[in-house]
């Protein structure tokens, strides 16, 4: 018993242990232990991962992902970085403090990384499956908290204060989606992969991405709410047909919404539709109201930057781009670091989506996978609009980079989720 226990201690397999992984290793192909795919940690939706368990594994409980954190650490140093090179300027104009944006910022990411390390420390994640149904009912009910208590900024009523903080609650609604339906999957099972199952949902976010276009007039966060869907749920079906199918109409739709927009509406009954034809036709409709100096600044910037930039500091769109230090902060990282650097922080962003896959793919339960998945989902989402904005591969959205991007509300929940994911990685049990 006493040996027993010190070999455990040391990381070294029991007796038990190693009869069972014997076993296994009979049962395998040239005596080796088949690696989990992440395939395979989303089979148990159809019984099959049961024998998973008993493979020879060495548990690092209470051990932090170190790269996770690095990147996650780096990705915030260098957004503060840029944003006080991004908004020196104009911050000095507008409110006599050159580091008005920086102070306010760095307040939110200290916030924000203590949070992290909070819920990394979280005794049991699992415990965050009984906040699922509060917490989708109080992210709606922020929403609803826009309409009497919400003020307007750059003509968009998003925001309200708690305490002196502004809030927006459609990053509330973000992660809260992200904790109830990986719950919701976890409860569904095998019902998921049935036709109604699977369409039920699929409807889940439409009450949410529904207020929050309506109340905060916010496309894109909507839009990344119900990409998380998707993906979760990609993730969680083995049945890719109706997802074929979705593609197909979602795209259908799209491109008769396009030819809609172009060739019947009128531009001036909808800014959304002069932002679809400002997209299309970006010189013609620099000059109007929703139209596409913000997009031309950001492309001209992009392309003065050359290979390695002028500098840091040394950008002059900066003083001519609207709201540079939010939504199109890429193309200042590219105009002042070059399209190396604009590459060299998309880099960054793939390491970091990367480590949150290994960790889904070996979490310990589904429900652990989910949430990871619902967090990298998220995190990849905005990312690739972000820069698509930027580069005017879709029409301007307004939607933010994560971790650079000036926004407390934004820069806190996105830390949070890093905090939720790293919980999950500390109870990993590794294979040998």
């Amino acid at each position: 018993m006493q040996t027993s226990t010190i070999r455990k201690f040391h990381g070294e397999p029991t007796n038990r242990e190693e009869n069972v992984t014997h076993a296994r290793r009979n049962h395998s192909q040239n005596g080796r232990i088949r690696p989990i795919t992440v395939s395979r940690r989303y089979q148990d939706l159809r019984g099959l991962d049961r024998a998973n368990r008993d493979r020879r594994r060495v548990t690092f409980h209470g051990v932090n992902d170190s790269g996770l954190v690095l990147l996650t650490f780096t990705l915030c140093v260098f957004g503060l970085m840029m944003l006080f090179s991004t908004s020196s300027y104009n911050a000095a104009l507008q409110y006599g403090d050159s580091t008005y944006f920086l102070r306010h910022q760095a307040k939110s990411v200290v916030a924000g990384l203590l949070l992290m390390v909070v819920l990394s420390r979280f005794p049991d994640y699992h415990l965050l499956s009984h906040f699922a149904i509060p917490g989708y009912l109080g992210s709606l009910a922020l929403i609803l908290m826009v309409i009497p208590f919400g003020y307007s900024s750059h003509g968009a009523k998003r925001w309200f204060k708690i305490a002196g903080m502004s809030v927006q609650p459609a990053e509330v609604a973000k992660v809260a989606m992200i904790l109830f339906l990986a719950a919701l999957i976890c409860k569904m099972r095998k019902r998921i992969c049935k036709g109604r199952g699977f369409w039920f949902f699929l409807a889940t976010p439409l009450l949410p991405c529904a207020l929050i276009y309506k109340v905060t007039q916010n496309l894109s966060s909507a839009a990344i709410v119900f990409g998380i869907t998707i993906v979760m749920l990609f993730v969680a079906t083995p049945d890719y047909g109706r997802f074929l199918l979705f593609t197909v109409v979602a795209a259908g739709l799209g491109f008769a919404a396009i030819y809609y927009i172009t060739k019947v509406a009128d531009p001036s009954s909808s800014f959304r539709f002069a932002r679809v034809l400002a997209w299309l036709h970006p010189e013609d409709y620099a000059r109007e109201k929703h139209g596409s100096y913000q997009t031309l600044q950001s492309l001209y910037a992009i392309g003065s930057g050359g290979i390695f930039g002028k500098g840091p500091g040394e950008s002059m769109q900066k003083t001519l781009l609207p709201e540079a230090q939010n939504d199109m902060i890429f193309s200042i990282i590219c105009e002042e670091m070059g399209i190396f650097g604009g590459i060299a922080l998309v880099l960054l962003f793939l390491m970091l989506l990367w480590r949150m896959m290994v960790i889904a793919n070996n979490a310990p339960d589904l429900f652990g996978s989910l949430l990871v998945v619902g967090v990298m989902a998220h995190i990849a989402i905005q990312v690739i609009l972000n820069i698509a904005v930027v580069t005017n591969t879709i029409p301007n959205t307004g939607i933010t980079l994560p971790f650079i991007s000036f926004g407390g509300s934004a820069v806190l929940i996105q830390l949070a989720e890093v905090g939720i994911v790293m919980n999950v990685a500390r109870r990993i049990e590794y294979q040998r």
